[in-house]
C-alpha cells in the first residue's frame, strides 16, 4: 500500500488535495473559550449547554453562584449570612485594597456563599466556594460563614453539601486564617454527632487547609473529573521528599484509588447524584 501511494500521480487538483467537509458555519460574532485540554475553541454557548464542560471531557471552573444555578433547584437557592466579610485584623500591607479590588471584580463579598436550597426536591443547607475570590482561599470570614451554616443546619436538622474549590488559608490573616481549620471541624462534628448527613463534592483546586478540614470530613466525598486535591502542592512536596511523583498525583482519579474519594462525577450528573444521596440519607429514612 505504501509503494502505491509513493508511485501514484494525481491527474488534477481534486485527486491532489482529496475532498475535505465544509467548514461549520457558526455566528461570527459568537464568543469562544480555548480549552486547556485539547487546546480547541469551544463555542460559549456548547460549554453551557454541557454544564460549562468540554467535549474532551474538561470541567471549566464555575463561580458559585453558577454552581448554585446549576445545582439546586431553580428559585430554592436563600443565602444566609451574606454580611459576614473580612476585614484586615493584621493590617496586613495592600490586604485592602485586594479585598476591594476582588469584590468589585466577582460582584461578592466574600469566597464562600452559603444559604438553604433544595437539590431535585431535597431540602439541604449549602456552601459554594468562589474560585474567582482570591481562589476562594479561606479567611475568617469564610471559616465563620462555613462554621455559621453547619450550627444553622444543626438547628433546623438539615443536611449540608459543600462545594469546595481553594487555594487554602489566606496568607494576609496568617494564623487567624489556619485556626478556621480548628474552627470549621468541630462544626463539622457537631452535626455530625447529632446524626446528619454531610455530603462533600471536590472541585479543582482544593487544597491547603481546606483540604486538612472541611473538605476531608464529608460522611460522602464525590469529586470532579481531573480535580486537583492535595494539602501542599506537588512542587513542595517532590522538592521535600526528593522522589519524583507518579503520573496523575493528588487528582481526583488518584484520590479514588487510595480511598480518599468515594466516587468521581462528572458535571452533567451532578444534580441528580446529590439528590439521589440527600434522599437515601435524609432524617427519617430514605427509599
Amino acid at each position: 500500500m505504501a509503494f502505491l501511494k509513493f508511485s501514484y500521480k494525481p491527474k488534477n487538483e481534486l485527486e491532489k488535495g482529496g475532498r475535505t467537509a465544509a467548514l461549520l458555519q457558526t455566528d461570527a460574532s459568537e464568543p469562544e473559550k480555548t480549552c486547556p485540554n485539547c487546546r480547541k475553541a469551544v463555542l460559549l454557548s456548547r460549554l453551557w449547554a454541557n454544564a460549562n464542560t468540554c467535549p474532551c471531557g474538561y470541567h471549566f471552573r464555575m463561580s458559585a453562584r453558577q454552581r448554585i444555578d446549576f445545582l439546586a433547584d431553580k428559585g430554592s437557592f436563600r443565602e444566609l449570612f451574606a454580611d459576614i466579610q473580612s476585614a484586615d485584623p493584621l493590617d496586613f500591607p495592600g490586604y485592602q485594597e485586594k479585598l476591594e479590588t476582588v469584590r468589585t471584580a466577582s460582584r461578592e463579598k466574600e469566597g464562600v456563599l452559603c444559604g438553604t436550597a433544595a437539590i431535585g426536591g431535597e431540602p439541604c443547607a449549602l456552601f459554594v466556594m468562589n474560585p474567582y475570590f482570591m481562589m476562594g482561599s479561606m479567611g475568617t470570614a469564610v471559616g465563620e460563614k462555613i462554621t455559621c451554616l453547619f450550627e444553622y443546619a444543626l438547628e433546623h436538622r438539615l443536611p449540608v453539601v459543600g462545594c469546595t474549590v481553594s487555594g487554602g488559608a489566606r496568607m494576609q490573616e496568617g494564623l487567624l486564617s489556619l485556626m478556621q481549620m480548628a474552627k470549621t471541624s468541630g462544626a463539622v462534628k457537631r452535626h455530625s454527632d447529632a446524626g446528619l448527613f454531610y455530603l462533600v463534592l471536590l472541585t479543582d483546586p482544593t487544597t491547603g487547609g481546606v483540604t486538612a478540614s472541611f473538605a476531608m470530613e464529608g460522611d460522602i466525598i464525590l469529586a470532579e473529573p481531573g480535580a486537583t486535591v492535595g494539602f501542599a502542592g506537588a512542587r513542595v512536596v517532590e522538592q521535600t521528599t526528593r522522589k519524583a511523583l507518579p503520573k496523575g498525583f493528588q487528582k481526583a482519579e488518584s484520590l479514588l484509588d487510595c480511598g480518599f474519594v468515594d466516587a468521581i462525577v462528572p458535571r452533567v450528573d451532578q444534580k441528580e447524584t446529590l439528590s439521589f444521596l440527600l434522599h437515601i440519607h435524609r432524617e427519617g429514612g430514605g427509599l
